[in-house]
């Protein structure tokens, strides 16, 4: 398979799929271009080498054309970090993309407009009735997903060399992200350096396991997180229930757990879980106490108790001082770490502390050469927060594509280019 290191970009064209998709304030201003920054090694090594880019991204969910979304918010950003002043064509498929990306020259760069402006992009009909027939919803999905393939062979007309380097849509096969590749021969398409990592780290968690292994999941629902709990089991040495989920097991084993989240019809499910945890000598790991409030609020009344003996009327809202020590302990015995959710409601300063502890467990486990990733919005968020994501070995990108990897899914995306 080819990579970027080792192709020589000069006198080529690269089409280049990045993930610009960054929040913007009411006054379109980036409030993170973290994004931006990730693509931009990829980017500049093609300048570098003499060769010229063209750039394609989405940014939002628009549905059709709408200048809320337009990429020209985010131009005067890109040709800063890049050096170099970046053209802009105003429609992705339109005769302005075409001539601007046959006119550009070696170390010159064109930003396309939005590609979900385009329903083919997605490969998905929009705007139809609700109660339209199924033969209408099967002419349109139909009709689309030709469009689709016709949007991913005009974009491949403008380049000579295709770069997926936007790991957060690699599990969308979407006209930028698969189908284009099926246009160029497998010398002419590779992954950035961007999208190169993400797979480096998941491989080297998932496969290539220094152990013991620990796998940390937060998030509310047992539900959304089923597919790569089941997976992890057959893979890791301790898993570590966290955030919302914590209430479902403890419910689950007969506890009491006042007004906490819980998935009441998922009480079977984790039952399941913790026999197939004993079945595959997973030790796991799930809290002792919380720190409970009587309100979903920052300035509610606070007290910690046993996680299973939970009054009436009170919830919990992240774990206690004896769980962070407990998790803690098996976090900086590890030699491997993913961690995929906080312990509580980070976004409240009252309710910060069960998950700064684990990002200090990790950080301690890295310093003494754990590999650490880190991924999932909010876990994200969190060593943002807490101003530690320069002290774990990776932190991912991806959000949903970052969690179908893990759970053993093929990626669009990434079997494009390397075919499996």
């Amino acid at each position: 398979m080819q990579t970027i290191e080792k192709f020589n970009f000069a006198g080529h064209k690269a089409f280049v799929r990045v993930d610009f998709n960054v929040p913007l304030d009411e006054k379109f201003n980036i409030t993170d271009d973290t994004r931006i920054r990730a693509a931009v090694p990829t980017l500049k090594k093609i300048l570098k080498d003499g060769g010229s880019v063209i750039i394609g991204s989405h940014l939002g969910r628009p549905k059709g054309v709408d200048a809320k979304f337009s990429l020209q918010h985010i131009l005067p950003r890109v040709s800063e970090l890049l050096g170099v002043k970046v053209e802009f064509a105003n429609d992705c498929l339109g005769t302005e993309a075409v001539e601007k990306s046959a006119a550009l020259k070696p170390g010159q760069a064109l930003l396309l407009e939005n590609l979900r402006f385009y329903a083919a992009e997605e490969g998905k009909p929009r705007g139809l009735a609700d109660d339209a027939s199924d033969e209408v919803k099967a002419a349109a999905k139909k009709a689309e997903k030709a469009n689709q393939k016709e949007m991913a062979k005009q974009l491949a007309t403008y380049a000579t060399v295709y770069v997926n380097d936007a790991f957060g849509t690699a599990h969308r096969a979407h006209a930028s992200t698969a189908i284009i590749a099926d246009s160029f021969d497998a010398d002419h398409k590779l992954f950035g350096y961007l999208m190169q990592n993400e797979i480096d780290a998941v491989e080297k968690v998932m496969d290539n396991t220094a152990r013991p292994f620990t796998a940390i999941m937060g998030g509310s629902k047992v539900s959304s997180k089923i597919e790569i709990i089941e997976n992890l089991l057959t893979k890791v040495d301790n898993l570590i229930i966290a955030g919302g989920m914590t209430y479902t097991f403890t419910k689950a084993l007969g506890g009491k757990i006042g007004t906490s989240i819980c998935e009441y019809d998922k009480l079977d499910l984790a039952k399941d879980l913790i026999q197939k945890a004993k079945a595959n000598n997973v030790n796991l790991v799930l809290a002792t106490d919380a720190k409970i409030a009587d309100d979903f609020s920052n300035d509610a009344q606070t007290k910690f108790v046993p996680v299973n003996a939970i009054p009436d009327g009170w919830q919990g809202l992240d774990i206690g001082p004896d769980t962070e020590k407990k998790f803690a302990a098996v976090i900086e015995a590890s030699k491997t770490i993913l961690w995929n959710g906080p312990t509580g409601v980070f976004e409240f300063e009252n309710f910060t502390s069960g998950s700064r502890a684990v990002g200090n467990a990790i950080v301690k486990a890295t310093a003494k050469g754990a590999f650490s990733l880190v991924g999932g919005g909010d876990s994200v968020a969190c060593v943002n927060k807490f101003g530690i994501a320069d002290k774990m070995s990776y932190v991912s990108t991806g959000g949903g594509a970052l969690l179908e990897f893990i759970e053993g899914k093929e990626l669009p995306g990434i079997k494009a280019i390397r075919g499996h």
